[in-house]
């Protein structure tokens, strides 16, 4: 019998030192990302740094298909809610465009100056500001933290209102963090200031789904063990509390790449995220 424990949780939640050449990121995002709002500017199909509170960085970009939006697609960034803004993911909006759907990418404010359950409430504001603007159906997908926010705002209490939760199709968590009480035991958390209280209340895998819930895990194959752990949690717990729910690892994926797919329109993780 074989048994399994963790002895150092900062390890077991770093992703650049334990991936070969991981020092390429970000930086291997922003060159792509800045060439893509560039080209949407260009073609009147990028808007950008919309206004959905009162933060300096509640602000969303939204693109545009070349013909009128099938419904909408909202992608929320990762970063550990302490790092990172929209600007380093706007070629990811690629895949969802060339399926026809709009896509929104907001910021949001960084712990330690919010908690998570605040930036929680403002990933909820600025999906119904993406919403109020592009009519139809909705997809929300996230990358790590941002799989945290995604699938957060899919559970009983979320921070969304029950107009825009009845226009939810899927719900996407890409190598998502779905329970917050293993980082408290990280040193990342003089900076995020979890405690049991928000853990429970905050972690997705500890809630229950909103209704007709359907849900979506994915994650590399080449990932930290806990990020393969966390992600087959969220759809385990929730499939046996009603939602419809899928648990997907892409061979050869680390926590950086996994999220490539989302650029190509014909890539199975963009067209699982669409698929009706």
């Amino acid at each position: 019998m074989l048994e399994h424990r963790i002895s150092d949780w900062d390890n077991a939640y770093t992703n650049g030192a334990n991936i070969a050449g991981g020092d390429r990121w970000p930086a291997a995002w922003v060159e792509p990302a800045r060439a893509f709002r560039d080209a949407l500017s260009a073609e009147g199909r990028a808007r950008l740094d919309i206004v959905y509170g009162d933060r300096p960085r509640n602000r969303l970009d939204l693109f545009l298909p070349n013909t009128s939006p099938k419904g909408l697609v909202v992608f929320v960034h990762g970063g550990y809610w302490k790092a990172f803004d929209k600007s380093f993911w706007s070629h990811l909006a690629a895949g969802p465009i060339g399926h026809g759907y709009a896509v929104a990418m907001p910021s949001y404010t960084l712990c330690p100056e919010i908690r998570i359950a605040g930036i929680v409430r403002e990933v909820g504001a600025a999906i119904g500001k993406a919403a109020a603007l592009v009519d139809g159906q909705l997809m929300l997908a996230g990358h790590s933290a941002g799989g945290h926010l995604a699938s957060r705002m899919a559970s009983a209490t979320t921070a969304l209102s029950p107009e825009v939760t009845g226009r939810i199709r899927h719900v996407m968590s890409i190598s998502g963090v779905h329970d917050l009480r293993p980082l408290m035991r990280t040193a990342m958390n003089e900076t995020l200031a979890i405690d049991e209280a928000e853990a429970l209340t905050e972690s997705p895998a500890l809630l229950r789904p909103m209704d007709n819930a359907r849900l979506t895990c994915w994650v590399g194959g080449g990932e930290r063990a806990e990020f393969l752990r966390q992600s087959a949690l969220l759809a385990n717990v929730w499939i046996g509390l009603g939602a419809a729910t899928s648990s997907v690892v892409e061979p050869d994926r680390h926590h950086f790449s996994i999220i490539d797919g989302l650029a190509d329109p014909e890539h199975p993780l963009t067209r699982t995220l669409v698929a009706q």
